[in-house]
């Protein structure tokens, strides 16, 4: 039996003048979420299958960072360039500019991957890590799996066109960025949103159309190629609140630099978030049955908020739905519970609860004991 409790109406956002309605996106694919509460406030296609163009680079990266993590590989070791990758990219497409036989550590390389969009160091990486881009293909692609990136597929670790084996969605690419922001802090800190990087004396730009235009952006890939169009992942944070960005498919860099700061700049202008519970804070208690306890406290996982364009007044209904009661055993952190935001006109937002304690099961006399205080308490 599914059983729900509803939590205080909460009003919450202040009545004021929007600058400007939503906007229509120019460009083709288009998806715009404020990752804090979940939102999505801008969506032209975002299920979509398209060329990824070097917005692949995002997994190459993550795929990277995992194996660092994993002590797989550290950004100190070094690797060389062999001759045969020099010969393939050499000047082709985006470039770091490597040369053959020249060795480079893994931190050069993934700021040559993430700042510079180069190919060779993101086929150079991908050697480094799994001996050959095919099979560093084969890693991007059960990374996308665990991830849930159900419409991805890889097939080359650059994004370079090869006729339709490396496809993705902005759903997806969005839940990638996601995870890299989430999974791996100190690494997006460090290798997104840098301007610039020198490289055997020479200084190339990043080309993110974000970076020193909108307040808070720190990332994250741009993209580009005749299938593909002008592209770009772009992330920025403002106070609390992060929003996260994919367009593709539009015809010019400068169209992509207009629709991404068009886009990102109505996003943090005309929506107002309230704080609503802090990570790891109790909720609600929710009854336990054959347990020790009588009930168990429910905590929220993430900063839960919610967000309402400005100039409405949102009244969310906040739920707790569980399937009830609960039997022990109950093991502290596990998912018992889920919060949800109503709101008016059918929106919804989900959020998970875990046990705040673990709650073991009771023995006969425990459960002799518990079964007389809830007869007690209904008569």
């Amino acid at each position: 039996m599914r059983a729900c409790l509803f939590l205080p109406l909460l009003a919450f956002a202040i009545p004021v003048k929007a600058n400007g309605p939503v906007p229509q996106p120019t460009a083709p694919i288009a998806y715009l979420v404020d990752l804090n509460s979940g939102t999505v406030l801008v969506d032209r296609k975002s299920g979509r299958q398209v060329p990824t163009a070097s917005m692949a680079k995002m997994m190459t990266a993550f795929v990277a960072f995992e194996a660092i993590k994993g002590r797989k590989i550290s950004l100190q070791a070094e690797y060389k360039v062999s001759g045969a990758t020099w010969t393939r990219w050499n000047n082709r497409g985006s470039t770091m500019f490597l040369k053959a036989n020249q060795k480079v550590s893994v931190e050069n390389l993934l700021h040559g991957v993430l700042t510079l969009s180069g190919n060779d160091a993101s086929v150079v990486l991908a050697e480094a890590i799994s001996g050959s881009e095919a099979a560093f293909a084969v890693e991007m692609n059960a990374a996308a799996q665990r991830l849930g990136m159900k419409d991805s597929r890889f097939g080359n670790a650059s994004g370079w066109p090869d006729g339709g084996k490396t496809v993705s969605t902005a759903q997806d690419l969005s839940l990638l960025a996601e995870h890299i922001i989430e999974d791996h802090p100190q690494l997006f800190e460090k290798f997104f949103g840098q301007r610039s990087f020198r490289w055997d004396n020479v200084t190339q730009l990043n080309r993110n159309p974000l970076l020193g235009a909108v307040a808070g952006a720190d990332g994250m890939k741009t993209g580009h190629s005749s299938e593909a169009g002008y592209c770009l992942v772009g992330t920025a944070k403002q106070d609390d609140r992060r929003l996260l960005m994919v367009i593709a498919g539009l015809p010019s860099a400068q169209a992509r630099i207009d629709e991404a700061r068009r886009l990102m700049r109505w996003g943090f202008d005309n929506w107002v978030e309230q704080p609503l519970f802090a990570p790891d804070q109790m909720v609600t208690n929710v009854p336990v049955q054959l347990g020790e306890a009588m009930v168990v406290p429910v905590a929220t996982t993430q900063r839960i908020a919610a967000l309402s364009h400005k100039g409405a007044i949102e009244r969310p209904r906040i739920s707790v739905s569980y399937g009830g009661p609960v039997k022990a055993s109950i093991r502290k952190g596990q998912k018992i519970a889920e919060l949800s935001l109503l709101y008016e006109g059918g929106k919804v937002q989900r959020f998970p609860l875990v046990a705040a304690n673990t709650v073991e099961r009771a023995g006969f006399l425990g459960r002799a004991l518990n079964g007389m205080r809830l007869l007690a308490e209904k008569l």
